[in-house]
Formats: structure tokens, sequence, C-alpha cells
């Protein structure tokens, strides 16, 4: 990994083109394998992609179901043939076997990514989603996801932001049960917003997310009192995010 990915900035052309699978890929319910249906994937980009994939797989010891069930998803999703589904399976298992990545692995990717930036994008993208298959991603397993996304040639705020977009909207089911946010991104999180939205937008989806356990309005349902008390619990983690995100924002 090179020691400033994380902290580059993208071009012009490559943050719209990624603000863009951003929202595609909310659209799809967080689903990489939906997002590759609707935007497709070229298929000299196939190799690299299942290369890593197992790659990722094998972080920790060993391949999960989850992962060979994800890799399947998406040989459906581009419609490969038997012969082409048998090429990804033989990349799939070169990329378990891999202590660390090639040199010129993914060089197509790396080469073009910046005039046409979505082919490496899209590959991020279901790069990070099989990193987090298990939820929020082990360190080893995400430091994999990392090398093969700098591979690419991307910056390593991408697979941030991505992992950020997943935090927001699909790990946490459960606000009253997590603790005060005490950064910026916990108080995004529990808002289901990610730091690349605007003050706006986030305010729009606080005053969602309070109307939804207002007394008020849980005063004309008949709820038990451990679901009031639930609901109390999760209007004061809110309310504590916003807190911290007004004040972040005020500076």
């Amino acid at each position: 990994m090179t020691s400033d990915s994380r902290d580059s900035s993208l071009p012009a052309r490559m943050e719209a083109e990624f603000s863009e699978l951003l929202g595609e890929l909310a659209a799809c319910g967080h689903q990489a394998n939906e997002l590759l249906i609707r935007t497709q994937l070229p298929r000299w980009c196939r190799r690299s992609l299942f290369f890593f994939l197992g790659y990722i797989a094998k972080s920790q010891g060993r391949v999960t179901e989850k992962d060979v069930g994800f890799a399947e998803g998406l040989m459906k999703a581009l419609k490969l043939s038997p012969r082409q589904r048998r090429k990804a399976i033989g990349h799939f298992r070169k990329g378990k076997t891999a202590e660390r990545i090639p040199t010129l692995k993914a060089l197509g990717l790396k080469l073009t990514h910046r005039i046409w930036p979505s082919p490496a994008l899209r590959v991020a993208i279901c790069l990070c989603h099989a990193a987090q298959l298990q939820g929020r991603p082990e360190k080893s397993r995400r430091y994999r996801c990392e090398d093969a996304i700098d591979q690419i040639g991307l910056p390593i705020r991408v697979s941030d932001d991505i992992l950020e977009s997943y935090a927001c909207k699909v790990w946490i089911t459960e606000p009253e049960a997590q603790p005060r946010p005490s950064t910026f991104e916990q108080a995004c999180q529990l808002l289901g917003v990610t730091r690349r939205d605007s003050r706006e937008i986030i305010k729009r989806a606080y005053r969602k997310k309070v109307s939804e356990c207002h007394p008020d309005k849980l005063a004309q349902q008949d709820l038990s009192p451990a679901e009031l008390a639930k609901a109390k619990d999760r209007l004061l983690r809110y309310q504590q995010a916003w807190e911290l995100i007004s004040k972040r924002l005020s500076v």
C-alpha cells in the first residue's frame, strides 16, 4: 500500500462517477451483485475481480460459504457461460493461494482508471462488499481489500467511503444499543448518512429518524413499556448524534 493512498483525493470525473455508483449501490440495497446487473462490467475485468475475491476470502485462513456464495452470485449477475464460470473459479482459487498480489495484477484497471473510472470503481465496490460479508471487517480482511484497491490504482479513501456507506446503511440495526457517539463518523452512522453528505441531507435524515421514534407519534400506537423504553433510548442516540454533527459542521 502506498503511503499517500489513503489521503489522495479523486479527480473530478472520478468523483462524479463514484458518487453516482454509491447512489446506485444504495438503490440496490447495498447488494453488489445487483449493482453489476444494473451497470455490468467489461469482460476484461473478470480475471482481476475473481482473483481479488479469492485473495480477500482467504484473509483469515479459511474461505467461508458466504465468500463462495458471493462469488457465485457475481458470476450469475455477469451471466457467465459454463466455460467462463470455470475460468472465474480458477482465478478465485489462484487468489486463495496467493500470499501477496503479483506486481502486474490488474494492470488493465490501473492503466485505464483515470480515463475510464467506472470499471475500477465497480470492482472496488465488489471487493468492499466481499470484505464486509460478515459485517464490519476484521483488520486482516480489510487490509487485503485495501491492498487490492491500491493495486487497481485507486486511492484507499475509496474503500473508506464504500465501507462507510455499508456502516451507516447496513451494519447498525439497533441504534439504541450503540454507545454514545464520540466521533463524527459514528454520529453519521447512527443517522444513516456519510461524511460525503451535505448538512441539509444530514438534517433531513435526522428529522426523519426522530419522527419515527418521537413520543408524540408513539403515543398513538399500542406499545409495551419495553418498546417505549427502547424507542426513548433510540431517540436519545439520534439527538446525541445530531448534536455532535452540528458542532462539527459549525466549526
